[in-house]
């Protein structure tokens, strides 16, 4: 069964059709980041309308490249919500146009647990006993961590998503933004405080630095562990007086400890989170987890403590895209789940 998964909701334009909910048959995707980064940040109108340009031909180029028509596609799958109103209406009105002239049936997906499904595209799942191994049974912890979203859910079946720990304040993604900014490094900020911690780093194992005290405080080190609540806000703002208190420390070093800072809070609240509720497996998603400082101490953390943590295995598959779109409206479809076409869409996480 092919599927046809359109994503919409921020400013990322892409198209993905899926096979099976696993196999990937082409990825189509364009990235706005040049016509936002003066901005440092996505502004909305220019999302809008930059998805309303290019949506056409990454469809375009989906079914050229994978050599299919129309009639091969049993279902088309759409980011509803959450996410920008102007942008996810383009996608939108892209599923519905389908559905009018094609006669494919809607599938209405959340972006969010869009992100929990990329952990089954083009794995495996054949072991040495032939037996299927079932990946991420439910229910399962979701970790979210975006530049909108710093959450834990339970997963407990498609569609059925239990929040139960959130941000206060910034989302991952955004601090980072705001950190890097702070001190006068690019936008995106991740990439950018990532490959200044990674010198800072290897200038500590070669020897060429000594390791220090960190300046910057642990984050919510008071949080009772029944509780698994985000919160970054404080942390920028201890960057920006450390850097103004202490103007001869490197670039570098405060990017090591932005990052290691914050990886704490993540590591924490999900050894809480599997304390709190017992479920020992993980499936990290969204564009943080393209961080591999973050993917190899979540490693480190599933082997310390024996439990199992899944994320992206492809950066690409990190970032807002098409595939994991098409992958979740392959599992709602089959369960029989279809949309009307006078659908609406919501900035909403959960409806």
């Amino acid at each position: 069964m092919i599927g046809l998964g359109i994503e919409s909701s921020c400013d990322e334009t892409s198209l993905g059709l899926v096979r099976d909910g696993k196999e990937i048959l082409h990825l189509a995707l364009f990235s706005q980041i040049e016509s936002h980064a003066k901005f440092r940040g996505v502004v909305p109108e220019i999302a809008s309308r930059a998805h309303l340009e290019k949506i056409n031909l990454l469809l375009d180029e989906c079914l050229s490249h994978s050599g299919l028509d129309f009639s091969e596609i049993a279902y088309v799958a759409v980011s509803q919500r959450p996410g920008l109103m102007g942008s996810l209406m383009i996608g939108a009105q892209m599923a519905r146009c389908i559905h009018l002239v094609h006669g494919i049936p809607i599938v209405c997906v959340n972006h969010l647990e869009a992100h929990l499904s990329v952990v089954r595209l083009n794995i495996d799942q054949l072991q040495n006993s032939q037996e299927i191994k079932p990946i991420a049974p439910f229910p399962h912890l979701g970790l979210l961590l975006s530049g909108g979203n710093s959450s834990i859910y339970i997963h407990k079946d498609w569609n059925e998503l239990e929040l139960i720990g959130d941000t206060m304040d910034d989302a991952l993604g955004e601090a980072f933004d705001k950190a890097a900014s702070i001190l006068g490094l690019g936008y995106p900020g991740g990439p950018e405080i990532e490959k200044s911690a990674n010198i800072y780093e290897q200038e500590i194992i070669s020897g060429s630095k000594k390791a220090e005290i960190p300046i910057l405080p642990k984050l919510l080190k008071s949080q009772p562990h029944h509780e698994l609540h985000f919160s970054f806000s404080g942390l920028k703002t201890a960057l920006l007086n450390a850097k103004k208190d202490h103007p001869s420390i490197s670039i570098n070093r405060f990017c090591f400890e932005f990052q290691e800072t914050s990886i704490e809070l993540v590591l924490r609240n999900i050894k809480n989170a599997i304390k709190k509720t017992g479920i020992k497996t993980v499936v990290a998603g969204g564009g943080v987890l393209a961080n591999t400082r973050l993917t190899n101490k979540l490693k480190e953390f599933a082997l310390d403590n024996s439990v199992e943590i899944l994320f992206p295995k492809n950066k690409i598959l990190s970032t807002d895209n098409g595939v994991m779109v098409a992958c979740l409206g392959y599992y709602l479809f089959t369960k029989g789940i279809k949309d009307e076409i006078d659908f609406q869409v919501s900035p909403k996480r959960i409806a």
